[in-house]
């Protein structure tokens, strides 16, 4: 069954509207280059965020979550496909799972650390959770979350059971794009799969992890197969996979010729490829890969602003942060 753009024609021309004032390249830089930080915080009252001159580092991040809050449950609200912001959404699900299973094993209180942008509330995650009633929850969710806590209990190891609810969220992010019938909007799915894939197979090869760990953090579902890249023989080979076409093209190449064993590069890299692969859907008028790109757009835009005023805050030189700074939708 084909999209019916017809239902996204409201949408699509609202949030094309809100494009034209989102953070451009342009602009960040004379925010890294402003005399002051209040400075560089008033230049994004045009991008439609609250003046946050004079805030802290704690107030900035919350300020920032709620912003990407507000702008992921409007178009929740106002998208005649539930699937497509439910892409957005589902990634704070994973999140807020993660939250709770570690704050749990420390006797920490979780509450500040989730997040409202999921399909469940911060409130209703946390109380099933408490609870113990996983079965609300939807299956694929609870069915992680027990598998996560399992592991977490068995190994001692907080990065193990993240890796199980990394896989799960992409498989369910994957099964969602599926049923949108979009091609772009799975092999936007299929990037992000891709993306972390390359990153951790080639980190796993710096520190010297063997197949098994490579079987417990590569997601299958990517354009390079998870049995693909666990054969792979080193980094190297592994990003000879992705250097032979697709998205991650130039990411790979940072791996071929880039020595050491700094991966910062190749992870710039590849939140770069996502970004020029968002651009892509600039030429199409409606649909449901405009409403996908926009929500990836603004969440990249949100991470450059924390990076940018938190880093000034901090006392960081400009000349570092234009460095750290990705590319921009705008």
């Amino acid at each position: 069954m084909s999209v019916n753009r017809e239902k996204y024609i409201c949408l699509s021309a609202m949030i094309r509207s809100r494009e034209a004032s989102m953070l451009s390249r342009e602009k960040a830089l004379r925010m890294v280059d402003a005399a002051s930080f209040d400075e560089a915080a008033k230049l994004l009252t045009d991008c439609g965020y609250e003046d946050m001159s004079g805030k802290t580092t704690p107030e900035i991040n919350h300020i920032l979550a709620l912003f990407k809050e507000k702008r992921i449950n409007e178009a929740a609200s106002l998208c005649p496909d539930s699937e497509t912001v439910d892409l957005f959404r589902l990634k704070y699900d994973y999140h807020n799972a993660k939250v709770l299973i570690k704050s749990e094993a420390m006797g920490e209180t979780p509450d500040r650390l989730l997040s409202g942008a999921g399909r469940l509330s911060a409130e209703r995650i946390s109380g099933y959770y408490r609870d113990g009633q996983l079965v609300m929850l939807p299956r694929p969710l609870a069915h992680a979350i027990t598998q996560a806590r399992e592991i977490l209990a068995r190994t001692g190891n907080p990065q193990a059971a993240d890796f199980v609810l990394d896989r799960a969220y992409y498989t369910e992010a994957l099964e969602l794009a599926g049923r949108l019938d979009c091609p772009w909007v799975t092999g936007y799915v299929q990037l992000l799969i891709d993306g972390a894939n390359l990153i951790s197979a080639v980190r796993a090869d710096r520190l010297g992890k063997d197949d098994s760990f490579l079987d417990e953090v590569i997601t299958d579902g990517g354009s390079v197969s998870k049995g693909a890249i666990i054969a792979a023989d080193g980094a190297a080979s592994v990003a000879e996979l992705f250097a032979a076409g697709g998205p991650l093209r130039d990411a790979a190449g940072e791996v071929l010729n880039t020595e050491g064993e700094s991966i910062t590069a190749l992870e710039m890299a590849v939140d770069n490829a996502k970004v020029a692969y968002l651009k892509s859907a600039s030429l199409i008028s409606s649909g449901p890969e405009v409403v996908v790109a926009y929500l990836a757009a603004m969440e990249n835009e949100v991470t450059a602003v924390r990076m940018i005023l938190t880093c000034t805050l901090a006392g960081v030189s400009g000349d570092v942060i234009k460095e750290r700074l990705r590319d921009l939708y705008a």
